[in-house]
């Protein structure tokens, strides 16, 4: 039985080559962020998985693939998470202001870590 899919806004801070750096970028030590991405290869989620985790106790960041390969480092609030994407568009569109850029996330349920979308 696979985990329902996930889907939740993530607002676009800045856009990097990879996702390691796009991760460094958000505050996650680099050993750390190794790690995650080398996970989410291990759990089949592949180069184009969305990763999520916690930083400065307890602020929800993720990674999330751009077109042409690059990164985009967001903040992330999957406790909007809902199983409609058209929904969590709404979701962001709400987040959204003074000409922000954002992304609707997916993953495929569970707790805050290396999820593969």
């Amino acid at each position: 039985m696979t985990a329902p899919l996930v889907y939740f806004p993530a607002v676009i801070r800045s856009e990097h080559e990879s996702p390691i750096d796009a991760l460094v970028a958000l505050g996650v030590p680099r050993e750390e962020c190794m790690d995650m991405v080398a996970a989410s290869w291990c759990v089949g989620a592949g180069a184009e998985s969305c990763l999520l985790t916690e930083v400065d106790g307890g602020r929800a960041v993720a990674v999330l693939p751009l077109a042409a390969g690059r990164w985009a480092a967001c903040n992330a609030y999957p406790e909007q998470g809902c199983g409609d994407p058209r929904e969590a568009a709404r979701r962001l569109a709400k987040l959204l202001k003074r000409g922000r850029r954002g992304l609707v996330g997916v993953w495929a349920g569970g707790a805050a870590g290396t999820m593969g979308g």
